[in-house]
């Protein structure tokens, strides 16, 4: 049976769509020979996520992203719709996380796994994530240094009002005076240390001999540590002796004399007894200092004319 040219023809331009079909699918990550499902996720913001961007788990593309949308409720959040492998079991409380956009702006879907036993069926929705772009970690990271930057330049704004106060005229001539009487404190301490130099020097001969003395008085009283040991030792025998010989009953007795002793003199001043009278009585005083007069005379009249009294006999005549 011979085929017609048209015939031929029909079959390669059919050939030639399929073809084009499955090229352009297999482009776009698309296996039309592979077993496809389809799962949801909603996102707040899908900037730089393109159809046919990849889906990966672990690393290894298992699909794409087929579809982008609005979400029905108005809410203005985004509905992705993406395409995976059917032989790629996926539980249903894994997370769709939509990665950070990339150095060169692309995003994918990375699928984390959940532990549940029940896998998701075509046209599940799964729950979903983002992660912070390159761009929001850089501004996470700058954004501190930038505020301590913007407090540097305050600061040193503040520094260069500061110089500006210091650097005036006025400031300028304090500065000098300031430095100047600096200047001249640091000569009279130095003078002052000079005449302290100078008396040291003069007494380091007095010093040295103040030790010497020092030393010799120490040498003395560690060569005579025995006789001091002994003299010490005297004085607590002195000092128990004493308090062995009831110095209370002493003293106690020393007061009661010393009593006696002042009513004695308070007798004689009022002029008891015979002291009392002779402290006292002026006349019985002027009579003996007469009698004793007169008894002075008489013994040395007696001393110069003995035979007056005496008569000496000699041989009994």
């Amino acid at each position: 049976m011979k085929i017609s040219r048209e015939i031929k023809i029909g079959i390669l331009t059919v050939l030639s769509v399929f073809l084009f079909i499955w090229g352009l699918n297999y482009l776009k990550g698309k296996d039309i020979f592979t077993r496809q499902m389809r799962f949801y996720a909603i996102y707040d913001d899908v900037t730089s996520l393109i159809e046919s961007n990849p889906v990966l788990l672990s690393g290894v593309s298992i699909g794409q992203v087929n579809r982008i949308s609005f979400f029905p409720d108005g809410s203005g959040r985004i509905l992705v719709e993406s395409i995976v492998s059917r032989d790629i079991p996926i539980p249903d409380n894994s997370v769709a996380m939509l990665t950070g956009a990339s150095l060169t702006g692309t995003r994918e879907i990375v699928i984390r796994l959940g532990d549940s036993p029940r896998l998701i069926s075509d046209g599940d929705t799964l729950a979903s994530g983002q992660q912070a772009s390159i761009q929001d970690e850089v501004s996470q990271l700058v954004a501190p240094i930038k505020e301590r930057a913007q407090e540097l330049f305050g600061q040193i704004d503040s520094v260069m009002v500061v110089f500006q106060a210091i650097f005036n005229e006025q400031t300028r001539v304090n500065i000098t005076s300031s430095f100047q009487s600096i200047q001249q404190t640091l000569e009279n301490l130095e003078k002052t240390t000079d005449r302290l130099d100078q008396s040291i020097d003069r007494e380091a001969t007095r010093v040295s001999n103040i030790l010497s003395n020092a030393e010799s008085i120490s040498q003395n009283l560690k060569d005579n540590n025995e006789t001091l040991t002994n003299i010490l030792t005297n004085f607590s025998s002195i000092s128990d002796s004493l308090a062995a010989a009831n110095l209370t009953q002493t003293l106690y007795q020393a007061e009661h004399s010393i009593t006696n002793l002042n009513s004695i003199l308070e007798k004689i001043e009022k002029g008891e007894g015979t002291m009392g009278m002779l402290v006292n009585d002026e006349e019985l005083y002027n009579n003996l200092e007469a009698s004793s007069k007169q008894l002075e005379l008489l013994l040395e009249d007696i001393r110069s004319n003995p035979g007056n009294y005496i008569r000496i006999t000699i041989f009994g005549r």
